[in-house]
């Protein structure tokens, strides 16, 4: 076995670098065809989750065969190779066996005990399958991989020490209250509609969140999993497009992605444009409005004054900015307030002191420092259907009738929990008051927090058990196509005997001819006996690989049969299938 592993993970390296060397579907399926074009390697699996990257590989030659794996990884992934290798790691032989048991264990995982990544493992085997790039030691490995996973849960309580990504993401989200009980009055918009979105819209529809919507690139594909999740006795569930995404945003209390998309499928802008439309607070003024088109001025400036540390929407009565003494005389306004910041939405600040030095007109003058110059006739009337602006520390609500309204700190809008690598949600949402964002970082920083259950001791010992198992069954079956050819040729020694000596006693009946033939193939059988089991034995143990070609030296056994044994063991149809 010269089983080799070259890979990265969350505990070698930052999530930065890791959603910048995720591989796509299209990048696995050529990165496992140029792994076997390359010389050093024979079959090929590659194992690519949320947080790891990792290409196995049957390889002859160890060092040609890291230098060939770390490069197509550098190649495949779009990370440079002086980048990427600072946090690549290399397991070889029965240490890259004992890596990937403790992986589909749950050990490695940035939730301990997690169960999901037996899935991954079983996906991972079916393409090396669908390529032909998993030979003979890819499917035994991978096999006995997820036997080893299901025998660590079935026998265990690991399943205690840590649960799926979703259940751990979704308990961050609810920081610290009951799952269910925070989730019973959610509408939770769930963006994708692969494995991983799929799991989580299924673990939000057994928590019975108040409605469930899907949204994916393909319709059919949402429109399935809703209906699947939506039968009787389920979820209010439904899909939507992804164009729908900002709609959702306006009604959603949470929001799951994990999608494929190599680039942002939320923006702080989205984010902020979605708060900027939400409804208002039960005790604003009657009448007020705060929806309004994505992308509209008051969107802009929500986005823009989130990134200078406040949330600000400011309604516009006619012509004026109520008490601020700012007027719009149909052409540019000028408007007050202190200090200047710089805008990312592109609108520009002005500055001048506070008119006036109370609480009502230093709040006053700070929401005139989200304003932008340049605010005409039109902007006002778009401005004007926004009612309310709310305070960076979410201390006040203002309406266009002046009356306010008090909410606790730390008031939550939107919770978002982002799965993908890379990622999908901007991670600057997180400077967006009344937004909690939990990410594939924020997770691997709390799961190192999280407690070690008791069990893992104990898996550990399962896989260290099983190691030691597969290396002596994989040395043994390194031997087994020579003792059978070994076999072989002895038996057709005895048959040629048998018939040189049928020309020469022709007097012999049938009785007789079987006698001896049984006699002489007896002897053979026993003169081989001895040996070929003590052999199959050395051979199991480490360093016994050599004994198969002890074998074929000192009988002289030709190479081609050995390898024909074991080209028709590995075309066997009901070898290695998952």
């Amino acid at each position: 076995m010269s089983l080799l592993v070259v890979g990265l993970s969350h505990r070698s390296a930052p999530v930065s670098v890791l959603e910048r060397a995720s591989l796509s579907a299209d990048a696995q399926i050529k990165l496992l065809q140029d792994t076997l074009a390359a010389e050093p390697a024979t079959e090929a699996a590659v194992l690519a989750t949320c947080n790891r990257i990792e290409l196995y590989a049957d390889v002859d030659k160890f060092h040609a065969g890291v230098a060939e794996l770390s490069t197509l990884l550098a190649q495949h992934s779009g990370v440079g190779l002086e980048e990427l290798t600072p946090y690549l790691y290399v397991h070889y032989e029965d240490r890259a066996v004992h890596h990937l048991f403790s992986v589909a264990c749950g050990l490695d995982s940035m939730v301990v005990g997690e169960g999901q990544i037996l899935g991954q493992i079983k996906d991972a085997l079916a393409l090396g399958q669908e390529l032909h790039t998993a030979g003979r030691l890819i499917n035994d490995l991978f096999q006995q991989s997820l036997r080893v996973g299901k025998r660590a849960h079935s026998e265990t309580g690991i399943d205690r020490a840590g649960q799926s990504l979703v259940t751990f993401g979704l308990e961050q989200l609810a920081d610290g209250a009951d799952v269910e009980e925070w989730a019973a009055d959610k509408r939770v918009l769930v963006i994708g509609a692969g494995s991983m979105s799929s799991l989580a819209a299924t673990t939000l529809a057994r928590l019975r969140v108040r409605e469930l919507v899907i949204a994916n690139r393909t319709l059919d594909r949402a429109e399935r999993l809703a209906a699947a999740l939506g039968e009787p006795g389920g979820v209010t569930a439904r899909a939507v497009t992804m164009d729908g995404l900002a709609d959702e945003l306006t009604r959603a209390d949470a929001v799951v992605s994990c999608t494929g998309a190599t680039g942002l499928v939320l923006t702080a802008e989205s984010i902020a444009a979605a708060l900027a439309v939400a409804p208002s607070a039960p005790d604003a003024g009657a009448g007020d409005s705060l929806r309004a088109p994505d992308g509209s001025l008051v969107a802009r400036l929500a986005a823009a004054a989130a990134r200078d540390g406040r949330v600000a929407d400011k309604s516009v009565a006619g012509t004026s900015f109520g008490d601020t003494g700012v007027s719009n005389t149909g052409t540019d306004a000028t408007l007050s307030g202190r200090g200047s910041a710089p805008d990312p939405a592109g609108l520009e600040y002005s500055a001048r002191p506070a008119i006036e030095d109370t609480p009502e007109g230093r709040a006053d003058s700070e929401l005139a420092d989200a304003c932008p110059v340049g605010l005409n006739d039109r902007h006002a009337d778009e401005a004007a259907q926004h009612a309310a602006w709310v305070d960076n520390a979410g201390r006040t609500i203002r309406t266009a009738s002046g009356t306010r309204t008090t909410r606790a700190n730390g008031d939550v809008r939107i919770a978002l929990l982002d799965l993908a690598m890379p990622r999908d949600i901007d991670g600057a949402v997180h400077r967006l008051a009344g937004v909690r964002l939990v990410d594939i970082e924020s997770l691997a920083e709390a799961s190192a927090d999280a407690p070690m259950a008791a069990d893992v001791d104990q898996v550990r010992r399962i896989v260290s058990d099983e190691v030691a198992a597969f290396g002596a069954a994989q040395r043994a079956a390194h031997i087994t196509p020579t003792v059978i050819a070994l076999r072989t040729m002895a038996a057709d020694v005895v048959a040629g005997e048998m018939a040189r000596l049928e020309g020469r006693l022709t007097g012999l009946d049938e009785k007789q001819r079987a006698e001896i033939n049984q006699t002489v193939r007896r002897v053979v059988d026993k003169l081989l006996h001895a040996p070929t089991v003590r052999v199959k034995q050395l051979a199991s143990e480490p360093g016994g690989a050599g004994y198969a070609d002890a074998l074929r030296t000192l009988f002289d056994l030709d190479p081609e049969t050995v390898a024909s044994v074991s080209r028709a063991d590995m075309n066997d149809p009901n070898r290695g299938r998952v």
